[in-house]
């Protein structure tokens, strides 16, 4: 039995499974299943090109277009909410929807997967990659342009570089080959996690995290998220000596390829010039707190 209802269902999606076209539209209509994605089709696309953004697209702590998602319909990552909509394209997650990203791809869908960029090379080839696919090229050019000239205007860097660690929640960090290590050296930082003896999974102890005594503890979470487990580490009391030197940077400024990739690196900038201010005060390393048991 379950073999037959698997069988009308997905004879029931072949019904809806577009034609094969013998040229790609011009403009195709696209539906996104990933917030990058979601960013980068809203920000590039026509108005009304995009179909359906997934759901997260309108949330304001994790979006950073909820204004523009506002008025689209958005999908939950499912194969049957995309095949009614016919798009000409899928825009997708290399690790994420995948079971959704199959199904499409054996009905004659184009699925074109997004992995998350590395280094600013690599965001500013996707920001191009995806607007020529969108059918517009130029506004993926123009896109980096302006993203290289926010860059070029961050402070110049003179003097020692002010130490940072990246504190995600339970205790993952960013090292040396990332996104997040390139924006803080344009920064003018250094970063920490980089020197740092980090586990498996590039998670630091919070014991590393205080010995070292960095500048800058840049936390990445929204001061208007609710409370999580995840994020209790970044409020554990080993850390109150560097209230005053702490970052609240959002994740979604850092991640995907877009213009707040600038943003975020100014934002990095503006807490090193403070670091710099009369009222510094760098507190003093800690060589015995222990933070047994939490991660």
């Amino acid at each position: 039995m379950k073999g037959a209802a698997a069988g009308l269902m997905l004879a029931a999606l072949l019904a809806c499974a577009p034609a094969r076209a013998e040229e790609a539209l011009a403009r195709p209509r696209v539906v996104s299943l990933n917030l990058c994605t979601d960013e980068l089709a809203l920000r590039l696309a026509d108005p009304g090109q995009v179909l359906s953004v997934t759901h997260l697209a309108r949330d304001p702590l994790a979006s950073n277009v909820a204004d523009i998602a506002r008025d689209v319909p958005v999908n939950r990552g499912l194969a049957e909410e995309v095949v009614p909509l016919k798009p000409d394209l899928v825009l997708a997650g290399a690790y994420t929807t995948r079971t959704a990203t199959a199904v499409l791809r054996r009905l004659g869908f184009e699925v074109l997967e997004l992995t998350e960029p590395q280094t600013l090379d690599e965001a500013y080839t996707q920001i191009r990659m995806v607007a020529a696919r969108l059918g517009v090229p130029e506004r993926g050019v123009a896109m980096v342009r302006e993203m290289q000239q926010a860059f070029a205007r961050l402070p110049p860097v003179a003097g020692p570089r002010p130490t940072a660690v990246v504190l995600r929640p339970n205790g993952f960090t960013t090292g040396r080959g990332s996104l997040a290590d390139e924006l803080m050296e344009k920064a003018g930082l250094t970063n920490l996690a980089a020197q740092l003896p980090t586990d498996k999974m590039d998670q630091l102890a919070l014991e590393e995290i205080v010995r070292a005594a960095p500048d800058l503890v840049v936390v990445n979470a929204d001061e208007a998220a609710p409370p999580s487990l995840a994020d209790a580490l970044l409020h554990h009391p080993a850390l109150a000596p560097f209230k005053d030197r702490t970052l609240a940077l959002p994740l979604k400024l850092w991640t995907c390829a877009g213009p707040d990739l600038a943003e975020a690196a100014a934002q990095l900038a503006a807490a090193r010039a403070r670091l710099a201010g009369p009222e510094a005060a760098r507190p003093a390393p800690i060589h015995h707190a222990s933070a047994e048991g939490v991660r």
